[in-house]
């Protein structure tokens, strides 16, 4: 059993976040015709619904996020994860398949704008903590070879060797990426607003499901919270 834990630093920051945990085992990640390519078109497609308003930042899931990232520190131009999918989607360029994993994961995101992020359980080095660093923190993002470690003051997800997920909902480390290869995963979603959680708890619902029915795996949610900060997975 490992143990996913948001520490106080963050929910001094971030008191009425709620994080999605999800397992994900046997997870079959080869073949993208196990998911219906309609479903990342239409999911591309209703962007235009989700954030019609122009500039980007006056739709309010845009807005709440921005005023999320300027409570702590940042790397220049870090914005939540979602907001370039839903950029690009918006603007007639639409998100284009990956593997199947990432692509179940992009179609809810596009849909909700909902962060999801993705590790390779495997690859983690004893459990996850979400907090505020120190400084120096190693990481060295996915597409990257040099590190970039954390800044003092940032919020970053972080296992025992180092920094796994940057500037929070943004950026996640090279080491453990998930590939085609990858069988257990290890998944979280941030609803940063109360009055967001029905929503959120039906989106992740809609991701678990789509994940068992098309990639043939099992999943478990659990849910953390300020009052109930830790969650044990296997």
């Amino acid at each position: 059993m490992s143990q996913f834990t948001v520490q106080p630093s963050f929910w001094k920051i971030f008191p009425d976040v709620k994080i999605a945990v999800i397992t994900v085992h046997h997870l079959d990640n080869h073949q993208k015709e196990q998911v219906p390519p309609e479903m990342l078109a239409e999911a591309n497609a209703s962007v235009a619904d989700l954030i019609p308003n122009e500039p980007i930042s006056a739709n309010p899931l845009i807005h709440e996020w921005r005023q999320a990232f300027k409570k702590f520190k940042t790397k220049k131009g870090a914005r939540f994860a979602v907001e370039n999918l839903l950029k690009r989607a918006k603007k007639g360029n639409p998100v284009r398949s990956i593997d199947p994993l990432v692509d179940i994961y992009n179609v809810e995101s596009l849909r909700t704008g909902f962060p999801i992020g993705a590790l390779d359980l495997q690859k983690i080095q004893g459990g996850i903590s979400l907090e505020v660093a120190k400084g120096g923190e190693p990481f060295t993002a996915i597409g990257e070879d040099e590190p970039d470690p954390a800044l003092p003051g940032e919020v970053i997800y972080r296992d025992e060797e180092g920094v796994t997920s940057r500037c929070w909902a943004w950026r996640d480390a090279k080491r453990v990426e998930t590939t085609e290869d990858s069988t257990d995963i290890l998944m979280y979603s941030e609803c940063l607003k109360p009055e967001w959680r029905q929503d959120h708890e039906r989106a992740m619902t809609e991701l678990t499901g789509n994940i068992e029915k098309y990639l043939g795996a099992t999943t478990k949610t659990q849910y953390v919270t300020k009052e109930q900060p830790t969650v044990m997975y296997e």
